[in-house]
């Protein structure tokens, strides 16, 4: 007899149950829920160390999201058959439950805490990304972890202008957008999605339309709380300061550190010897001793000044520490066709931020195979995204891409796929080397990509540019909103809020707020901001490209495609195969094969457009159907004693009776040809009884007086 536990059902908001369910599975961990949704369910486990290790000043989080193929009713792909480290699918997942739930847990709290979402069953319609922010939060509900504010989040569509919370996988493909918003009850916390071009006022809608959902989940996980026992959260003491310490850094230095960031420097490398000159000064009253007791509290409370110093210069005076305005951006310069042997490439330069991009153009068969237990498929249009140390001036081990590497490649891809056409027969990936980074590296990115795609000759809809916005807010609550953020905004504001889009609309955004109480109107200044600053933007990226290329570069591969009917499709493939591999072996080209409702669809890739019309020729002769009265260069195959068969398109073959070799009578053919040589002959008919193709060669030469046309014997 099974363990019932504890459930709590409610309407999502979508007229789709949801039931929350605890006391069943995975018991000795901190929290564990069951989420269910159709027959999506989910496993959500939170465990925390109860104490925090010796010199961890910050939250050690691990959010990891795992899909079961047994969920799927599958078996992995590859030689192991066992899941294998998380796809980039299931990583960007993770890091959309771990940018909404870090904000919320105590500034104090340093734990080792893992937070662990299991996909253990799988319905085709219902998307798991959608529920995982809620199943973590209701875990963590059920437990004694301490937490400031908890979260849900939802995926919010517009299908046929109507917002539609949690759309189905069908649903979805019909949708104009398609974004992730997470909040607590009273704030938006994280947005991250992609949309066909919307309005600034749109994605605004859709946000509030989402949080009004949000605040019902939320609701239901607190009443699910109630049901399974609230636990007492449990006491903690991670971090020992040092008030009189922290004051006399304070008063000695704030002067100091504020006249440092009214230097203005723009040279990133400037600003940190700026900065660091009063601390400096600050410890040489320090013994040593001292300083190597209370040297790790002095440089936490050093960080403060440095935090409030820059805050209130933005806010006050409305200067930033590069000494632009809160709406300038950066001066910007690209080039295109960089690199001579890439297909498209692009430099985009941005301040201290620069993307070397390039387009490489590959066949269908170059294209990323999915096997996911909820995803298969293929993809044809790629993005990756490298961040080598060198780029902020650090020497680091090349680990190869972590999850920041996966998310910032992700959002560029989303921003720049709908404006790639789907038809041009290639699959394209595109790779961002940032080669130096201060502030938005991934909008570089999405810059970059635009311009190396028009450099590939590729026909994009519209070019797409991006920004990066930040927000600084106090107390009494004025704010200051700023376009084009430094690396040191970023990390002393508290939003980070990108914005991808053409001239036109918005296509793909993310954003990550790391303070509550962000009003809508805060949020809608800062879109209108963005598109500004957008538009500036693309207005600068596209001096050094205004539009695609006419044609591809000499040395990409070229691309042709032809329909064939499907009873053709056996005779160009050949027994085996062989027939195909014998054209590309002698054409050098690539051809792909698909067949779409009764007829093939036949892709030529070649290095170059001779290559590709010789395949093309010989695939057209293949299905070519022959035409009485056309006269046709046809091969010897067989001398017969009546007369030759020979073949006058690949695969098709016909009888020249000796009768119709010339005006003359012969009694044979032999001396006259041999097998290979090559005859001009006209298709005459087809013979009545055998339905075999006629030919004649003497019709093309000049008749004789007197001479008959004779009946094939």
């Amino acid at each position: 007899m099974s363990q019932l536990g504890t459930q709590h059902k409610f309407d999502s908001g979508n007229g789709l149950e949801i039931t929350l369910e605890t006391g069943k599975l995975a018991k000795q961990a901190d929290g564990s829920v069951v989420v269910k949704a159709g027959n999506t369910m989910i496993l959500a486990t939170i465990v925390s160390n109860k104490d925090a290790k010796d010199g961890v000043d910050f939250l050690p989080l691990t959010v990891d999201y795992q899909e079961k193929y047994a969920a799927a009713g599958r078996f992995p792909g590859g030689f192991f058959k066992r899941e294998a480290k998380l796809s980039d699918y299931e990583v960007l997942i993770s890091r959309i439950v771990d940018r909404a739930l870090r904000p919320q847990f105590p500034d104090d709290y340093h734990s080792d805490t893992q937070i662990m979402l299991s996909l253990i069953s799988a319905d085709k319609e219902i998307l798991p990304d959608a529920l995982v922010g809620l199943a973590a939060s209701a875990a963590i509900a059920v437990s004694d972890i301490p937490i400031n504010a908890l979260i849900s989040e939802v995926r919010v569509g517009k299908i046929d202008g109507k917002l539609v919370i949690n759309p189905t996988k069908s649903q979805l493909a019909l949708s104009t957008i398609d974004m992730i918003v997470a909040a607590n009850e009273t704030d938006i916390a994280m947005v991250e999605g992609e949309m066909h071009e919307i309005s600034e006022a749109e994605m605004l809608e859709a946000i509030q339309f989402a949080h009004a959902a949000i605040k019902v989940q939320i609701n239901a996980i607190k009443e699910f709380a109630v049901k399974a026992g609230l636990k007492n959260k449990r006491e903690y003491c991670h971090e020992v300061n040092d008030e009189d310490l922290r004051k006399k850094v304070h008063t000695e230095t704030f002067d100091a550190v504020y006249a440092a960031a009214k230097k203005l420097d723009a040279n990133k490398s400037n600003r940190k010897d700026n900065f660091k000159a009063p601390y400096e000064q600050f410890i040489k009253q320090f013994s040593a001793e001292e300083l190597k007791e209370k040297e790790s509290l002095i440089k936490k409370y050093y960080h403060e000044v440095e935090y409030n110093a820059v805050r209130k210069m933005a806010i006050a005076e409305k200067v930033r520490l590069d000494g632009r305005k809160t709406t300038d951006i950066r001066n910007i310069w690209s080039e295109v066709a960089y690199l001579p042997s890439a297909h498209g490439s692009a430099i985009f330069t941005r301040g201290e931020t620069q993307s070397l991009t390039t387009v490489t153009l590959g066949t269908p068969k170059d294209g990323l195979i999915i096997d996911g237990a909820f995803h298969q498929g293929e993809e044809r249009f790629l993005l990756h995204y490298n961040f080598p140390g060198f780029s902020t001036g650090e020497a680091k081990p090349n680990r190869g891409p972590g999850r920041r590497e996966v998310g910032h490649g992700n959002l560029a891809l989303r921003a720049l796929k709908p404006m790639v056409p789907t038809d041009t027969g290639y699959t394209i990936r595109i790779v961002s080397d940032i080669l130096e980074s201060n502030g938005s590296s991934s909008m570089a990115t999405v810059c970059a990509g635009t311009l190396a795609l028009m450099d590939a000759g590729i026909k994009i809809k519209k070019p797409v540019a991006g920004i990066a916005m930040g927000l600084i807010t106090d107390d009494s609550g004025n704010y200051a909103i700023l376009s084009d953020i430094l690396g040191d905004e970023d990390h002393l504001g508290d939003m980070d809020f990108k914005v991808c889009g053409t001239k036109d609309g918005i296509t793909a955004v993310q954003m990550d707020l790391k303070v509550n109480g962000l009003p809508f109107e805060v949020m809608a200044k800062a879109l209108d901001q963005a598109k500004a600053g957008r538009l500036h933007i693309m207005g600068e990226m596209l001096k050094a490209i205004a539009e695609p290329r006419e044609d591809y570069k000499e040395h990409a591969p070229r691309f042709e495609k032809i329909v064939i009917p499907g009873e053709f499709i056996g005779a160009v493939i050949g027994p085996g195969g062989k027939v195909i591999q014998e054209m590309q072996k002698q054409t050098n080209t690539t051809i792909v094969i698909t067949e779409v409702e009764k007829t093939g669809v036949v892709e030529i890739f070649g290095t170059s457009a001779t290559e590709v019309k010789a395949a093309m020729a010989k695939i057209k002769g293949i299905v070519a159907v022959p035409e009485v009265g056309e006269i046709y260069d046809a091969k010897v195959k067989t001398i017969m004693p009546y007369g030759a068969f020979v073949e006058i398109m690949p695969g098709k073959d016909g009888l020249l009776h000796i009768s119709e070799y010339d005006w003359k009578r012969i009694d044979s053919l032999e001396g006259l040809v041999k097998e290979g040589d090559v005859v001009q002959v006209k298709y005459i008919g087809d013979d009545p009884k055998t339905k075999k193709i006629k030919l004649s060669r003497k019709v093309l030469l000049p008749k004789p007086e007197g001479a008959v046309q004779s009946e094939n014997k």
